[in-house]
C-alpha cells in the first residue's frame, strides 16, 4: 500500500512548489509593470518556465515505466531546465551590466535544446543529460548568487544581502540532483527545500525593492527640501529687490510729486498722493522689512505687530526680553511665521487680542502666536499660509504645532534648533 502512495505524494509535493514558483514568477511581472525594468520580466519568464519545469519531470513520474513516452517527458524537463538556467543567466547580465536582447542569443537556447533531444533521445543517456543540465542551472544560479553579492558591495541592504545568500546556497544545492539521489526519488525532501528557497527569494526581492523605493523616496525629498529652500530663498531676493524699488524709485517719485503739489497749493492732489506713498511704503515693509535688515528680529517684531494692530484694530501684545542679535536664517523664519500667524488671525479668527510670545536658550529659540477667536474644529484645513509656515520651520530643522490656545483661538508655536549655540 506504501508504493502507490508515492506517486502521489511526489506530484503533489511539485504542484505545491509550482504554485510558489508561478507566485515568485508573478511578484516579479508585477514588479515590472510597476518600473519597466527588463530585468524583472525575464526573471518572471525563467521563475515560469521552472514551473513548466516542474510540470515535465511530474510527467515523467507519472510515464516514468513507459519507455519512449518517459523520455519524451525527461526531454521537456531537460528542455526546460536549460532554458531556465539561460533566463536566469540573461537577467542576471541585464541586471548587472544593462546587457541588451541580441537575436544571435535564440542560438544559445537552440544549442541547449539540441543538445537535451540528442542525449535524451539520441544516445539514451540520462546521466549526461541529467548531469549537464543541472550544472548549467546551479551554475547560472551561482551566478545570479555572484550579481547580488556585487551589488550589496556597491548598494549594501537587507534584501539584496537574503538575495545573495539565498541564490548561492541553492546553486549548491542543485548539485544535489545528479550527485546524491537518483532522478524520481527522494523528490518530497528536496520540493521541500526548494520551497524554502523560493519563499525566500520572493521576500528577499520584495526587501530589497522596498529598500530601494525608500532610498529613492528619501533622495526625491531631499531634491525636493533643496528646490524648496531654493524657492524660498529667491522668493525673499525678489521681495528684497521689489521692497527696495518701491521704497527708493517709487517713493522718491511720489515724494517729489507730494512737494510739487503741495508748493503749488493742490491740497487735495497732495493728499492723494500722500496715502498712495503710505501705501507703498507699507507695501514695501510688508514685502520685506527694512527694520529686519538694520534693526534686528525684535525691533522688526515690534513695528510689525505696531503696523497690525493699527490696519486691524486687533491688540497684539509682544511678550520677549531678548534684545540680542538673532541668526539671520531663523530671524527671517521667525518673523514670516509671525507674519502669517497674524494675518490669519485678522483673516478667519475673529478674536480681538493676540500674544506673541519669543524667547531662545543656548541650544533653541521658541516662540508662540495665539488669539481669542473661536479656534478651528479638529486639524486645521491646509492652506498655502499653513503649508508656507510649516515648509519654512522644517528647512531650518524645527517642528510647528498647532493647538488649541487657552484664549479660545488657535494658538501657532514653534521651536527651532540654533547652530553653534548662538
Amino acid at each position: 500500500m506504501t508504493r502507490p502512495l508515492l506517486p502521489l505524494i511526489d506530484l503533489s509535493a511539485l504542484g505545491f512548489q509550482a504554485l510558489f514558483t508561478l507566485v515568485l514568477a508573478g511578484v516579479y511581472l508585477g514588479l515590472f509593470r510597476q518600473q519597466r525594468q527588463r530585468w524583472y520580466l525575464t526573471w518572471a519568464a525563467a521563475w515560469a518556465l521552472y514551473a513548466a519545469r516542474l510540470a515535465f519531470i511530474s510527467g515523467y513520474i507519472v510515464h516514468r515505466d513507459e519507455g519512449r513516452a518517459a523520455e519524451w517527458w525527461l526531454f521537456g524537463h531537460q528542455s526546460a531546465t536549460a532554458l531556465t538556467a539561460l533566463l536566469l543567466l540573461y537577467a542576471a547580465l541585464q541586471f548587472s551590466r544593462n546587457v541588451r536582447w541580441r537575436q544571435r542569443y535564440l542560438i544559445v537556447g537552440g544549442v541547449a535544446v539540441g543538445w537535451a533531444a540528442y542525449s535524451v533521445l539520441g544516445i539514451h543517456n540520462m546521466a549526461v543529460a541529467g548531469t549537464s543540465n543541472v550544472l548549467l542551472l546551479a551554475g547560472v544560479t551561482l551566478w545570479t548568487g555572484v550579481v547580488f553579492w556585487q551589488l550589496l558591495r556597491r548598494a549594501p541592504s537587507t534584501g539584496t544581502r537574503m538575495l545573495a545568500w539565498t541564490f548561492t546556497v541553492w546553486g549548491l544545492h542543485h548539485l544535489d540532483y545528479p550527485f546524491l539521489r537518483p532522478l524520481g526519488s527522494g523528490v518530497l525532501i528536496g520540493v521541500l527545500i526548494d520551497v524554502v528557497f523560493i519563499l525566500a527569494v520572493t521576500i528577499g526581492t520584495l526587501v530589497m525593492v522596498l529598500g530601494q523605493e525608500r532610498r529613492t523616496l528619501a533622495q526625491r525629498t531631499q531634491q525636493l527640501e533643496q528646490l524648496t529652500q531654493l524657492l524660498l530663498r529667491a522668493q525673499e531676493e525678489e521681495r528684497r529687490r521689489i521692497a527696495r524699488e518701491l521704497h527708493d524709485e517709487a517713493g522718491q517719485a511720489l515724494t517729489a510729486a507730494k512737494i510739487s503739489l503741495d508748493l503749488a497749493g493742490h491740497a487735495e492732489e497732495s493728499g492723494m498722493v500722500g496715502r498712495a506713498l503710505e501705501q507703498v511704503r507699507d507695501l514695501s515693509e510688508l514685502l520685506r522689512p527694512r527694520a529686519l535688515d538694520d534693526l534686528g528680529l525684535v525691533s522688526a517684531l515690534r513695528a510689525l505687530v505696531d503696523d497690525f494692530g493699527r490696519r486691524t484694530q486687533i491688540e497684539v501684545s509682544l511678550e520677549t526680553s531678548d534684545e540680542d542679535p538673532w541668526p539671520s536664517d531663523v530671524a527671517l523664519v521667525v518673523y514670516r511665521v509671525v507674519q502669517e500667524a497674524l494675518t490669519n488671525v485678522a483673516r478667519h479668527s475673529g478674536g480681538r487680542n493676540a500674544w506673541v510670545r519669543l524667547e531662545r536658550d543656548a541650544r533653541e529659540a521658541r516662540f508662540s502666536i495665539e488669539d481669542d477667536g473661536h479656534g478651528t474644529a479638529g486639524d486645521p484645513r491646509p492652506h498655502l499660509g499653513l503649508l508656507g509656515m510649516r515648509e519654512r520651520v522644517t528647512l531650518v530643522g524645527g517642528e510647528l504645532v498647532l493647538e488649541q490656545a487657552e484664549a479660545g483661538g488657535l494658538r501657532v508655536s514653534a521651536v527651532l534648533p540654533l547652530k553653534g549655540g548662538q
